[in-house]
């Protein structure tokens, strides 16, 4: 005898509720959106309002932030504002941190991720061409909630300025630039899940038919 159809919507719902909950875990935020991390010196201008952009974000702990970009531009992170507000990164500044992905090259296309591990105000800007970029636009700052605390990876006293993100990658060196944007992580979690519900779905249509 079949099981009861009730017993089918119950299990389904719980496993609906799973789903939510990983939509909802860590995410992968691509700076700009897909003008990426630019700036043109010719017009001293940046691809996008890169503040317009974050103001559209929820940002919490354990994120990446994905910078699409090339060594024209850096990346700098800093919990100065004084640092971010005077668009120079200072090596005495143990709060500030520089990304340029080892790269030697003019124009080299580069992937950098960073891991967002402070609850608070984060800044970043770029301060290549001597600060012209930060101050003519390439530069934001963001405000990181505590969502679900860091992950594991990212959770070690004191916490890490940066880490790889988390995927088949994580072992390479150094941990700041990936070749494509990261897989696995949260991504391979939500795929995983949804593989369950979809496997479960067509179990009750086979079993009531």
């Amino acid at each position: 005898m079949a099981p009861p159809i009730a017993a089918y919507i119950t299990a389904f719902s719980l496993l609906i509720t799973v789903v939510s909950a990983a939509e909802t875990g860590y995410h992968n935020h691509t700076v700009g959106g897909a003008a990426g991390w630019s700036f043109n010196s010719t017009t001293n201008t940046t691809a996008t309002n890169y503040s317009s952009w974050a103001s559209t974000q929820t940002f919490d702990l354990g994120d990446y932030l994905i910078f699409n970009t090339n060594s024209n531009q850096t990346v700098v992170q800093t919990y100065n504002k004084t640092t971010y507000l005077n668009c120079t990164a200072y090596d005495s500044d143990n709060g500030t941190f520089v990304y340029n992905g080892g790269s030697r090259g003019f124009g080299e296309a580069l992937t950098v991720a960073v891991p967002l591990t402070i609850v608070g105000p984060n800044y970043f800007f770029s301060d290549a061409g001597d600060g012209v970029q930060c101050q003519h636009g390439l530069a934001f700052e963001i405000a990181v909630l505590r969502g679900l605390g860091l992950p594991p990876s990212l959770n070690q006293p004191p916490p890490p300025p940066y880490q790889e993100p988390p995927g088949p990658d994580a072992a390479q060196s150094p941990p700041i630039t990936v070749a494509q944007s990261p897989s696995g992580g949260a991504f391979a979690t939500r795929a995983d899940v949804r593989v369950v519900v979809y496997g479960f779905v067509t179990a009750l249509v086979l079993q009531f038919q």
